[in-house]
């Protein structure tokens, strides 16, 4: 069950039965040669939506556009301030709480937000803590999971692709987004074949150290029929998670 294709009634009924909700998050970056711009949010969107199906849960719409300025070196590439995003996710969860909303599970497809957004709960807590807040938040709940830490996902893509898998641009991700948006598939000639590893710090940086975006992956590798595995894989593993965060 999607918010966006909901009417009010339909969530007032849903939150008879749950005060969970699913809150995809992502990122709007550059993937390397053959990766979707949006691969951060589509692969936590897609298969919250698959969760949705399955269980019931009421997903949100997906926060699109996540902490990504050593990305800004490729074009199309969007980046939230982390002081923005904090703000963003407070004032989601602050809406949703004025409705009755307890428990918020953030499915999260971009590294890059972690520390963000436990920040951004712990920001959540204190307004709670402090009496900042008309309504009692005594049973407010956030959870971040990220859907590459699902139940054997990371140790199947390591399975399928070894080393090749990498960090960024990852077969893995570049193959759940193959299964899911079919018709957007890129082939593109990797050189070298697996990208170089290291740190990240800002964009000139990024751009200079790894030219093509990858960071330690060969992305040619990815395919529909292994995203399809991954992607079954992490619905069972998260929806399962989420079941015991939010009842």
């Amino acid at each position: 069950m999607e918010l966006k294709f909901s009417t009010w009634q339909e969530v007032d009924s849903y939150l008879e039965k749950s005060r969970g909700i699913i809150l995809p998050i992502g990122s709007t970056e550059q993937h390397g040669p053959n990766g979707l711009i949006g691969t951060d949010a589509l692969c936590p969107e897609s298969l919250a939506i698959e969760i949705g199906k399955q269980t019931g849960a009421l997903i949100a719409p997906t926060i699109s556009v996540g902490m990504a300025q050593h990305h800004l070196g490729f074009a199309g590439s969007i980046t939230l301030r982390p002081s923005t995003l904090i703000l963003v996710i407070q004032d989601t969860v602050n809406s949703l709480i004025q409705h009755g909303f307890e428990s918020f599970y953030f499915l999260n497809g971009h590294g890059g937000n972690i520390p963000t957004v436990h920040a951004a709960f712990a920001e959540v807590y204190a307004q709670a803590s402090m009496g900042q807040n008309p309504t009692d938040q005594s049973k407010i709940r956030c959870k971040l999971a990220n859907w590459w830490e699902a139940d054997g996902v990371m140790k199947l893509s390591r399975d399928l692709f070894g080393d090749a898998d990498g960090s960024h641009a990852t077969c893995g991700e570049v193959s759940l987004t193959q299964y899911a948006y079919p018709h957007s598939i890129k082939t593109v000639e990797m050189d070298p074949p697996i990208a170089p590893t290291g740190p990240i710090y800002d964009a000139a940086d990024y751009r200079k150290r790894f030219p093509d975006g990858r960071i330690g992956s060969n992305p040619s590798l990815a395919n529909p029929e292994a995203g399809e595995k991954l992607f079954k894989l992490a619905v069972k593993g998260l929806a399962e998670d989420f079941h015991k965060f939010a009842g």
